[in-house]
């Protein structure tokens, strides 16, 4: 079953019967502000795409790793890892005469990408939920699984690098796997990116291109593994992944540290003018907390209000105000505007409240 995601802005426009055109678009966390393109000469288009080496060198020193590969974005690393987990598993198995080795367990958020889950609960594992806490190390079975969205979607809640290491080292005991999807990553002021702590073969680093540089429609992004990893996800996922055009935008943007840094500022500013907007025309009356980044904030509501999340959501879907409405039904989650969206969405909150 198909999943709903932000950014579905035709479906939404088809069902309050507004052109899409009229819309504001909030609906996703990708940057409004986005890299500029370069020019990309005809070749580019016209061949198959090769593996760029330039483009991996750049993206190892953005990153701060050693290994990695280029992706079509996450999706596909997200949906083939179950798979390769447990072939891994089944060569441990068979060196070690041991079914022990084949655990079927996954730690994962409650509140995050639901595409993580829906891959390995149709793969066939248990899936174990937690919140804000981590689970409890001791907790955590031989052989299993461990994903942690950091900083996480929706709810902004970010682990530090000193808290991760800790788990990977029990993962790496455990002979288990961690995940961290980093694709929020770029935004958060100090580093808390494991990037650069990849050596073994239990821990796995998914890093968005598109949200920070808001060019996701070119659809490219970076698994951060060690060699092994690497080989096993290029091999499965075959050539030509990321077309030859992608590959030039985002070389020329990883290697643009000086736009890096104007786009920080602005977002940064972006996401306190819409934070204050926010607390302004809502209040504490109707809201209870606002979380983040700088990509994205998402409302807790107060439950002794008459406005709750969902009819928030519709009440700005009538006024073509589109945001994203959790899975969950509880929060709802805005994309950081522009100044011109900024002004409109005022006009509408007080409109609407």
């Amino acid at each position: 079953m198909a999943l709903i995601h932000g950014g579905q802005l035709q479906q939404i426009a088809q069902k309050y019967q507004t052109p899409a055109e009229q819309w504001l678009d909030l609906s996703t966390g990708i940057a409004p502000l986005s890299y500029p393109i370069p020019d990309i000469p005809l070749n580019i288009w016209q061949d198959l795409p090769q593996q760029n080496n330039d483009l991996l060198t750049a993206a190892k020193h953005y990153y701060q790793c050693e290994h990695l590969i280029v992706t079509n974005g996450s999706q596909a690393i997200i949906k083939a890892l179950p798979e390769l987990w447990q072939k891994k598993q089944n060569t441990l198995t068979l060196d070690n005469k041991d079914p022990a080795h084949c655990a079927h367990h996954v730690y994962l958020p409650q509140y995050g990408y639901k595409e993580h889950a829906q891959a390995w609960r149709n793969a066939g594992y248990s899936l174990h939920f937690y919140l804000d806490e981590l689970p409890v190390i001791d907790d955590i079975q031989a052989n299993s699984v461990l994903v942690i969205i950091n900083p996480n979607n929706p709810t902004g809640l970010l682990f530090t690098n000193e808290t991760l290491l800790t788990y990977q080292k029990v993962i790496e005991n455990l002979n288990g796997l961690l995940v961290v999807d980093e694709a929020f990553m770029d935004v958060i002021p100090t580093n808390n990116s494991i990037c650069s702590q990849v050596a073994n073969s239990n821990t796995l680093v998914f890093r968005s291109f598109g949200k920070f540089f808001g060019l996701a429609g070119i659809r490219i992004g970076f698994l951060v593994a060690n060699q092994s990893w690497c080989e096993a996800f290029n091999e499965h996922l075959g050539p030509w992944q990321v077309n030859g055009p992608a590959q030039l935008i985002a070389l020329h943007a990883l290697h643009d540290s000086d736009w890096h840094q104007q786009q920080k500022q602005t977002l940064n500013i972006l996401r306190n003018e819409l934070e204050k907007l926010l607390w302004q025309y809502l209040g504490n009356n109707i809201i209870s907390e606002i979380k983040g980044t700088d990509l994205f904030l998402t409302l807790s509501f107060n439950e002794a209000s008459n406005i709750n999340a969902e009819s928030l959501y519709t009440l700005l879907c009538q006024q073509a105000v589109y945001v994203r409405l959790t899975d969950e039904k509880d929060k709802l989650r805005f994309g950081i505007p522009t100044q011109q969206q900024l002004i409109k969405l005022a006009k509408i909150l007080q409109a609407c409240i």
